[in-house]
């Protein structure tokens, strides 16, 4: 058998799509290439890229919570926090559940969990996309609206409407992300016990086209023209301005926005090749083996980086945003002030000072203080 094309446990005969495009991201993104004919280079990036994913799972746990301790609890409370706090959120916990798929994917794709798990863990993934993206929008319209806009801004734009807007954003998420959980499901690994966690798309392809035009056309097309419009008339508004200080939080925003396009746009790619794979099978239009194999090298790689922009952010405040570095570097200052307090330095003096007496007596031939029983129970 070739490496386009593998079987199934119950004897049947399947693309590499036909089993690994069902997946949602990088927790899948490798099942395909499985086969044991399979080329080494081919098994390589397999590996790599769970390797990757790993490592994504590290970094974006780690630091989208090192964003939420800062932004929720060290810095001081602004309209911008709150957009960051609540991307943050939605990051860690993407990043967070990535967990499940990375245990799934090293048993070649074999659920050891439950279908409610199974469920949850594709809602967080598409959650995740759409908070994303619904609060970067949100963030651009804020800024657009604060420099054209100033006298409205100035009574609007308070932190209980920026919270009111974030709790919105996250009902909407959830709602356009319900549909994806009603077609994700245990699917039977052949005549065993063990299940694989999927999307079922037999027989549901005109309802899959569906969700994945309205994936791109509300996670994607309108936000990205909302933003680029915001964006084009705040250069028109400051491009003759100077504040530079006003406008450094632009910057960070902007980049996050830059990151996210280049991250997620070759997903939705992908996903519409998908659909029309799917519709050439059903019309019996076979497509050749090379382009099947360029696929299964791709996906994993377009997963991972659509992936990666959960745990891109964090890096993006760090470096970019002076405010969190200035934050950041008071709280390590704090962990070192306690370390180093004068009662513990007092402390540890007094105890050098007590060892170098013993010593001291050692040397002269006084014995050692003996310690009974009762000096240790």
């Amino acid at each position: 058998m070739e490496c386009g094309t593998m079987e199934s446990p119950s004897g049947l005969t399947h693309t590499p799509e036909e089993l690994r495009m069902q997946s949602f991201l990088a927790q899948e993104a490798s099942s395909a290439l499985s086969a044991p004919d399979c080329t080494t280079s081919v098994r390589h990036k397999r590996y790599a890229s769970l390797v990757m994913s790993i490592m994504m799972f590290i970094l974006g746990t780690f630091g989208n919570g090192l964003v939420i301790y800062m932004t929720g609890c060290k810095m001081e409370k602004t309209i911008n926090s709150v957009w960051f706090l609540n991307l943050a959120l939605a990051d860690f916990f993407f990043t967070f559940m990535a967990m499940f798929g990375i245990i799934s994917a090293s048993r070649e794709f074999i659920w050891p969990f439950s279908d409610f798990m199974c469920k949850f863990y594709a809602l967080i993934g598409v959650v995740n996309m759409y908070a994303s993206v619904f609060l970067l929008t949100a963030m651009s319209l804020d800024r657009c609206l604060s420099t054209w806009a100033v006298l409205w801004a100035h009574s609007n734009r308070t932190l209980a409407n920026s919270w009111a807007i974030c709790g919105l954003i996250w009902v909407a998420s959830v709602l356009c992300s319900v549909p994806f959980i009603t077609i994700r499901k245990l699917i039977p690994a052949g005549n065993s016990s063990l299940y694989h966690c999927a999307y079922d798309i037999n027989g549901k392809l005109p309802f899959y086209k569906s969700l994945v035009f309205s994936r791109f056309v509300l996670g994607f097309l309108i936000p990205f023209l909302v933003i680029s419009c915001s964006y084009i008339a705040i250069g028109e508004k400051v491009k003759h301005r100077h504040r530079k200080k006003k406008y450094k939080s632009l910057r960070v925003i902007l980049s996050v926005i830059l990151a996210f396009f280049f991250c997620w746009l070759p997903f939705h790619i992908f996903q519409f090749i998908d659909v029309q794979r799917r519709e050439d099978e059903e019309k019996n239009i076979n497509w050749n083996q090379d382009t099947l194999r360029t696929l299964v090298i791709l996906h994993p790689l377009v997963h991972n980086l659509a992936f990666f922009n959960s745990c891109l952010n964090p890096i993006l405040y760090v470096f970019m945003c002076e405010e969190f570095q200035k934050k950041l570097k008071q709280s390590l200052l704090v962990v070192l002030e306690s370390a180093f307090t004068e009662e513990n330095m007092a402390f540890f003096s007094t105890q050098l000072s007590t060892n170098s007496c013993l010593s001291s007596r050692r040397e002269k031939g006084h014995p050692r203080p003996s310690v009974g029983k009762s000096d240790i129970y």
